[in-house]
């Protein structure tokens, strides 16, 4: 059986991969609702077949509120983590208190393996 995220699509997401009990789901560049719709459907995809799902976040370089509202609409589906936010992210989630939410993880090794 193929996991979910083994198509590379263009743009915004990378390498889809199993680690652990888990998905993970690369994604890099800028995230808006213009360049949103792949990223969500590859988390979408491995949310219907994994229950846990990480996003390795470590190659975005910039998030609006579109790419929130997908990260919190998500946490509600599955068992999400956000390994390696950069910066921007990381003043994204403590402004609007989302870091309070989701889960968020220094690296995909840590997210993959923790609480």
């Amino acid at each position: 059986m193929t996991g979910a995220g083994d198509a590379y699509h263009q743009g915004v997401v990378g390498d889809s991969y199993p680690a652990g009990a888990g998905w993970v789901v690369a994604a890099h560049g800028e995230l808006d609702q213009d360049t949103l719709a792949p990223l969500e459907e590859a988390l979408a995809t491995a949310a219907d077949r994994h229950g846990l799902v990480v996003l390795d976040a470590g190659s975005i370089t910039f998030g609006d509120s579109s790419f929130l509202n997908l990260l919190l609409r998500l946490h509600h589906l599955t068992t999400l983590r956000i390994a390696a936010p950069g910066e921007q992210l990381r003043r994204l989630f403590a402004l609007t208190g989302a870091d309070t939410v989701l889960s968020l993880h220094p690296s995909v090794e840590d997210a993959v393996g923790g609480p």
